[in-house]
This record gives C-alpha cells, sequence and structure tokens, in this order.
C-alpha cells in the first residue's frame, strides 16, 4: 500500500501534465490498453488462471467500471485543481471505507477510529472551501473519486483472494478496452490518436501514465489480498503529503492557507488511526501468544 501511495500521485501528475492536450477518455483508453497490453500475455505465459465463475466476471466487470468512472473524474478534476488539493479532497474515501468495512464488510471498527476519520473528514472539508470559491462545482469532482473508489476497493476486497492480482488485472484492462471501444468508435474525434502521438514527448508520458496505473493498482490489490481494508485504509493518508511534494515539484503549487490547515487535520487524523491500528494489532497478537501458551500447558 505504500507503494500503491507513491505511484498513484506521480501517475495523476503525468494526467495532469497530459491533460493540458489530450483529451481525458483518451487518457484512460490509453491507461487501460496499456495494462492489458502488459498484464493478458503476462498472465498467458505464467499460466495464470483465467476461468473464472460468472459471480466473479460480472464482480471484476464491476470493478472495472468503477476504476474507469473514478479514473476519468480524478483526470477531469485535475485540469481545474492542484494536485495536492484534488488528492486531499478525495481523502473522504478512507472514512466512507471504514464504514463500509463496518457495515458491509463486518469488520471490527472502534469507536476511536471513526472519530479520527470524522476529524479527517472534517479536514476535507477545510480544503473544498478554497477550492470551490475559486473554480465552482468541478472541486467537488475529487468526492465522487472517493465514493467511486471507496466502492471500488470494497468490491476488490471481495474479489481479490479468488483470483491472482495479474490475472484480475489482465481481465480488467480487456473488459475495460471492450468498455470503451464503441466510445472510441463513436465519438472517434475524441479518441483521434493523431494529435496526442505525434509527439515523442507525448507518447512517452503515456506509456508512463499506463505503466504507473498497472503497477500502482497491482501493489494495492495484492495489499488487499493480506490486510483488512480498514487497516489499509489510513495507510492511504500518506498519497497526500506524497502528491504535495510532487506537485511543488513539477508544478510550483501548494495549497493555500486554509487548505493546507485541513490537510495537516487530515494527516492527524490518519496517523492517529494509524497508530492506534497498530496498537490493537499488538494487543491482539499478546491475547493470542498467551492463549496459546495457556492451551499448551492445558
Amino acid at each position: 500500500m505504500l507503494g500503491f501511495c507513491c505511484l498513484a500521485p506521480l501517475g495523476d501528475a503525468l494526467a495532469k501534465i497530459l491533460g493540458e492536450d489530450v483529451p481525458v477518455p483518451f487518457l484512460i483508453f490509453i491507461r487501460f490498453g496499456v495494462q492489458a497490453a502488459i498484464l493478458l500475455p503476462l498472465a498467458l505465459l505464467w499460466r495464470l488462471q483465467l476461468r473464472m465463475t460468472p459471480r466473479l466476471f460480472w464482480l471484476i466487470g464491476l470493478r472495472t467500471i468503477l476504476h474507469i468512472t473514478g479514473i476519468g473524474a480524478m483526470f477531469t478534476s485535475l485540469k481545474f485543481l492542484p494536485l495536492a488539493d484534488a488528492i486531499a479532497i478525495a481523502f473522504v474515501m478512507p472514512f466512507i471505507m471504514l464504514l463500509l468495512g463496518k457495515w458491509v464488510l463486518h469488520e471490527e471498527v472502534g469507536k476511536y477510529r471513526l472519530i479520527a476519520c470524522a476529524v479527517g473528514f472534517a479536514g476535507t472539508l477545510l480544503v473544498i472551501q478554497p477550492n470551490f470559491a475559486q473554480v465552482g462545482p468541478p472541486a467537488l469532482l475529487p468526492l465522487l473519486v472517493a465514493v467511486v473508489f471507496a466502492l471500488f476497493m470494497l468490491v476488490t476486497r471481495m474479489v481479490a483472494r479468488q483470483i491472482d492480482p495479474i490475472a484480475m488485472q489482465a481481465v480488467s484492462g480487456v473488459q475495460a478496452l471492450l468498455i470503451l471501444a464503441p466510445a472510441a468508435v463513436l465519438w472517434p474525434i475524441v479518441f483521434d490518436p493523431g494529435t496526442a502521438l505525434q509527439d515523442a514527448n507525448t507518447l512517452l508520458l503515456l506509456t508512463a501514465l499506463g505503466l504507473l496505473g498497472t503497477f500502482a493498482h497491482l501493489l494495492m490489490t495484492w495489499s488487499l489480498r493480506f490486510a483488512p481494508s480498514a487497516t489499509l485504509a489510513p495507510m492511504q493518508y500518506l498519497e497526500i503529503p506524497i502528491g504535495t511534494l510532487i506537485g511543488w515539484a513539477l508544478f510550483r503549487d501548494l495549497p493555500n492557507a486554509l487548505a493546507g490547515l485541513g490537510i495537516a487535520i487530515t494527516i492527524a487524523a490518519g496517523l492517529y488511526v494509524i497508530m492506534r491500528e497498530r496498537a490493537i494489532a499488538r494487543r491482539t497478537i499478546r491475547q493470542q501468544s498467551a492463549a496459546s501458551t495457556q492451551r499448551a500447558a492445558e
């Protein structure tokens, strides 16, 4: 998940650069095209199981639709918002994930973690306010990203243990291309690669965007195989400082005072949740160790 938090904002930064000249639908098409082109041959070469039950196939299809929607909303928001602000606003997502983990997956989520995530959400609202005043409704697009990706990660959690991550991402990439193909036929002007691919640097950046997105989401999928969403969600707060550094380095964008306060509150809440989670994990290990010792003694 830490790897995902480093690679995902870097991919968003590339999308922000490319979004000035390349239509967002074409960015999404290339993003999934690279994913399918890399992972499908790997899945076949390594003889990974690509056959699946109808239920699993449709769950992966739902995940793919959510993925397309979330990426599209995020790439669009980056045309209007600084990178760090867009990422910070989207960080109502861990709060939504904790609720989904509690009420849908029936994972144990303590009240202190819920309170901390509510505080983090309040910090997110502070980031929204100045951006909404400046650009209007597009400032709310990261909220759509948050809702969509919370559902995306919930579905990923449901299927991650039933299929190899590379096989799942390969199938998802092919599904995305099939979903986007009709749009490519109906709207050739939007998807016209002539202007997008005429520059070698643009082609290189498009390829890098696909590679970063593919590998980042592989890392995220692997993490969901081994840890509950309530544990992983707070770690994603690390995307905010990483995104801020990347935004400053590439665009010289820094949040204003109110947005900076909101980001600080969000990060503090996230770090508290991480420490709380680690304390709970240590206590659980001690209890299990004590119980094992007692059973051995008996």
